[in-house]
Order: C-alpha cells, then sequence, then structure tokens
C-alpha cells in the first residue's frame, strides 16, 4: 500500500515551504493523509484485514500529532493546512 515514488514527489512539491524541504509538518502531514486516503480504500474491498488496520490507526494518530504540534506552533499554517486537504469541517 506505499506510495509510488512519482506520487511522493509530487506530494511533496505541493506542500514544501522551501526548495529541499521534506520533513517539515506541511510535507508529513500530506504524505501521511495520501496513504490514509489509499489504505481507506483499500479497506472498502478487504473488510476483515486487521492487521493493515492496525498500521492504518497509527497512522491516524501520528497525522493527529503532527497537526496538533502545528496548531500549536503556527495556527495560520494549521488552517491553510487542512484547508488544502479537506481535513476537520
Amino acid at each position: 500500500m506505499a506510495l509510488s515514488s512519482e506520487r511522493k514527489s509530487a506530494i511533496i512539491s505541493d506542500y514544501q515551504r522551501e526548495g529541499s524541504d521534506t520533513g517539515s509538518p506541511e510535507v508529513q502531514v500530506a504524505l501521511l493523509s495520501a496513504q490514509i486516503q489509499s489504505l481507506t480504500s483499500h479497506f472498502k474491498t478487504h473488510t476483515h484485514d486487521n492487521h493493515s488496520r492496525r498500521g492504518l490507526i497509527k497512522m491516524v494518530n501520528s497525522r493527529r500529532k503532527m497537526l496538533t504540534y502545528l496548531k500549536n506552533k503556527d495556527g495560520g499554517r494549521y488552517l491553510e493546512l487542512i484547508g488544502r486537504l479537506g481535513l476537520r469541517k
């Protein structure tokens, strides 16, 4: 269920803050969101895949922690990111 390298590089280039930025919270949250979306579609056909479900829950919790960090660090960047990703309606 890993992202292809082309998809990953496209996400990084869309959400990076500088030229060589790959570790900012925006990039990490965007990559996790893409992985979560792909796993969510996987579970529509494989409903009993509990081992992958555990990984999904870990990813969701990790994304939540990063979003909380970003919200406490810089509220404007947080609001812009959740708006772009369509999270927390």
